[in-house]
């Protein structure tokens, strides 16, 4: 972990393996001492996920957080983060509703949502497993009065068939897909798991759907500007995070175009990974 994180974020000095073990003895199975330190080995999704359901149950209450080895297993520093920043953004605002996009199995934002600020969310997908087990983990932490979930039936919109009359936001957030096609996500896997040693392949499971999106991480952030210039009120703020630096370029000079008012881009620091949030309104 890295301070670079959020001041905020409970895990801005690294993981604190002893109080770990003193909320989630299971973790012990899994750790291994490197370099004179303990640790876990991050090349293993199995010890990944535990550590992960280890920081949700000790830091964020969540007894409950499981779901398919298929999905991704979102690491709890790096989204906790966007909560905390989206948090600076929407300032003192009350009775906070956020609409979380392609919210995945692990229903990950709206848990840390509600765990730090109290927030209520509607969480889509297009996947309707991924919604099965995110219902069972909302179910199981009794806050169904916190996460409503919604289906997505068509893969090419973002905002458009899943708003319904009378909604009203706070801020929308999502973690777009990155790549263009199955065949460049399966690519991405492998030099990956080239780099982490031979053990990694599972480490970056994920469906189609969360990895991909036809035309790529830049198509689904044109589609999500352009469908919010069509429903302007429905949220005040737009927000989405962006791998490639130059897709801010991009959705920034079609933003112009669009009629929005304010565009402002929160650079996130994770380790050696740079990303940012971009945020929009009308």
């Amino acid at each position: 972990m890295d301070k670079t994180l959020h001041s905020r974020n409970k895990h801005n000095k690294g993981y604190d393996f002893k109080f770990l073990l003193t909320k989630y003895p299971k973790l012990k199975e899994f750790l291994i001492e490197k370099f004179d330190k303990t640790t876990i080995d991050f090349s293993d999704p199995v010890a990944v996920k535990e550590l992960n359901k280890a920081l949700l149950f000790a830091y964020y209450g969540i007894d409950y957080w499981n779901f398919s080895d298929e999905n991704l297993c979102p690491p709890i520093p790096g989204r906790v983060d966007y909560i905390h920043h989206l948090a600076d953004l929407i300032g003192d605002e009350t009775n906070v509703k956020v609409l979380d996009i392609g919210t995945g199995a692990s229903c990950v934002y709206p848990l840390l949502g509600d765990a730090e600020y109290n927030w209520d969310f509607v969480a889509t997908d297009i996947e309707l497993d991924s919604l099965d087990y995110a219902q069972d983990i909302i179910d199981d932490n009794n806050l169904d009065a916190k996460i409503e979930l919604r289906q997505q039936f068509k893969e090419e919109h973002i905002l458009e068939g899943v708003l319904e009359e009378g909604d009203q936001f706070t801020a929308t957030m999502c973690n777009p897909p990155f790549y263009k096609s199955a065949e460049e996500a399966r690519g991405a896997n492998r030099r990956k798991t080239r780099n982490l040693g031979n053990n990694a392949v599972r480490n970056f499971a994920g469906n189609n759907n969360e990895l991909w999106y036809v035309g790529g991480e830049k198509a689904f952030l044109h589609t999500y500007l352009y469908e919010s210039s069509k429903q302007p009120k429905v949220s005040k703020w737009f927000t989405s995070l962006v791998s490639k630096k130059e897709n801010v370029e991009s959705l920034q000079a079609s933003a112009k175009k669009l009629k929005v008012v304010e565009f402002k881009v929160i650079p996130m620091h994770q380790g050696n990974k740079v990303t940012r949030i971009v945020c929009w309104r009308f």
